[in-house]
């Protein structure tokens, strides 16, 4: 609750309200959420996947990350191949998805105008960020869905970020860092990020976790 009516950020507040109004034309006849996300999934979860933030189009509309977009289609079929998701597919909330001993999350919890959030923004969103981990207690390895994700990663648990690559794994004390391309449209549809380097990374996730 406390998440959904945070406006400290006044830019990403209004950006987000402005999309819910005007909406995009193929969603016009659809109610947006229009309001900051928490994450989801499984409050027992060893693993948690951390993304940049909710999609104007996707999560801003629908009411939870990761879903009714692109990215979403990925991460829900590659979680449900690997045993992580109860169906492949993530359209609305209500729609049956069961997330399994995994906690999907974001750096920032609004979406931001270009997919780029300000320091500022993340500065005031991190704590947020701290509060889930704490309350996921299981916790034993962080999979990042792009730099900025894990940037976010690094900073909970105050250890130094090194280079950043795909399907690459760092381990510090008390926790994994695995680190992959986020499944979005620039990445996906220019082949930075195919299906196999994709699933690959939800296949080491999978034998960390167990």
């Amino acid at each position: 609750r406390e998440i959904s009516e945070c406006k400290r950020c006044p830019r990403l507040a209004s950006y987000i309200r402005d999309v819910a109004r005007n909406k995009t034309r193929r969603f016009r006849n659809q109610e947006y959420h229009g309001r900051p996300l928490p994450g989801f999934g499984d409050v027992n979860a060893r693993l948690l996947i951390i993304g940049l933030a909710p999609a104007a189009h996707g999560g801003n509309r629908t009411g939870r990350m990761f879903t009714g977009d692109s990215s979403g289609d990925w991460l829900a079929r590659v979680m449900h191949i690997h045993g992580f998701a109860s169906i492949p597919t993530s359209q609305a909330k209500g729609d049956g998805l069961v997330l399994k001993n995994a906690y999907v999350t974001a750096a920032v919890r609004c979406a931001p105008p270009q997919n780029r959030p300000t320091r500022e923004e993340m500065d005031s969103c991190h704590p947020y960020l701290e509060r889930e981990l704490k309350i996921l207690g299981n916790v034993t390895t962080i999979l990042c869905l792009g730099q900025i994700a894990y940037g976010s990663a690094c900073r909970l648990y105050g250890v130094k970020r090194e280079r950043f690559g795909h399907n690459r794994l760092f381990r510090y004390d008390g926790v994994q860092i695995l680190t992959s391309y986020h499944p979005s449209r620039q990445n996906t549809q220019t082949g930075r990020l195919g299906w196999k380097a994709w699933s690959d990374v939800f296949e080491r996730a999978s034998m960390l976790v167990r």
